[in-house]
């Protein structure tokens, strides 16, 4: 098959998916609602990789990864694994920088939980949880270790859910098409996501 045909193909089934209305994620509306039952939600990145751009290559380097990516922003339901939505971002920019500029209302009634790299979060949501972070030349207490073991076992559902997401090997492999199109394709994989976990909850 030629490139030119498979790129019309996937862009066809693409359409199609939109104009089915089945796949769409949850308005980020539904995180500033009293009337959504929304208790705990989880904030993480994915990265993937992506082919050296010609132009801007220092803003798509991510020094965590060694070579250049775009990030996917996750807000996910803790209770029910639901993704709620998604923000984008480039291998430069930090993980906290992303949700800032997202610009994502959370009413302070819904929980948040964040990883170390969100420090400073509560300046922005006040009922938010970041783990302990080790002190220089210290230790941390016995207390201290115990939460953020027992965080860690909050969040790794987040994880769990990344990994469902790259079975789609154009997100687990090297992006190699046009990034005009990237933040479609992942909201229609993460609606996938979604579609496939209401199925599975009604049987």
């Amino acid at each position: 098959m030629h490139e030119s045909t498979a790129q019309r193909t996937v862009k066809r089934i693409e359409n199609l998916l939109i104009r089915s209305g089945k796949f769409r994620l949850p308005s980020r509306r539904h995180l500033g609602k009293e009337s959504e039952d929304i208790e705990v939600v989880v904030v993480d990145v994915a990265e993937i990789e992506i082919e050296r751009p010609k132009k801007k290559q220092k803003m798509y380097y991510s020094g965590k990864q060694r070579c250049h990516t775009l990030k996917l922003h996750l807000l996910v339901n803790q209770i029910n694994q639901e993704i709620i939505c998604i923000a984008l971002g480039i291998g430069k920019q930090h993980d906290f920088k992303i949700f800032k500029r997202s610009k994502v209302h959370i009413r302070q009634e819904i929980q948040l939980l964040a990883d170390k790299g969100y420090q400073g979060i509560n300046r922005y949501h006040a009922n938010s949880q970041t783990p302990y972070k080790k002190p220089r030349r210290t230790q941390l207490s016995p207390a201290q270790k115990q939460f953020n073991r027992e965080h860690a076992r909050r969040r790794i559902r987040v994880e769990h859910i990344i990994r469902l997401l790259k079975t789609f090997r154009i997100l687990s492999s090297r992006y190699r098409n046009r990034r005009k199109r990237f933040g479609l394709r992942v909201s229609l994989i993460a609606s996938i996501y979604n579609y496939e976990l209401r199925l599975a909850n009604k049987f």
